[in-house]
């Protein structure tokens, strides 16, 4: 039993990051003032990062942001297409 106890452990360990990986691709995002989803990916973290950094914000969780700095974003990101990251 110890013998399979470890190996199922072993292999929980192993899978779990693609699991959990695989789920937050998945997240959307609505954006209420342009009427559209956005795929809360490592893409969108990206463009909110240069979004913190270019309006001189700290760091923030963007779900624990106001509606209005929400609306920010939103604006800014539809004003910086997929095609102009630096």
């Amino acid at each position: 039993m110890r013998r399979y106890l470890g190996s199922l452990l072993l292999a929980a360990a192993l899978v779990s990051p693609v699991v959990f990986s695989g789920c937050a691709a998945r997240v959307r995002v609505y954006d209420a003032d342009h009427g559209d989803y956005h795929t809360w990916d490592n893409n969108e973290v990206v463009y909110y990062q240069r979004w913190e950094v270019d309006t001189h914000r700290d760091h923030r969780d963007f779900d624990r942001r106001s509606n209005d700095e929400k609306k920010e974003y939103w604006n800014w990101r539809h004003s910086h297409s997929d095609n102009d990251r630096h």
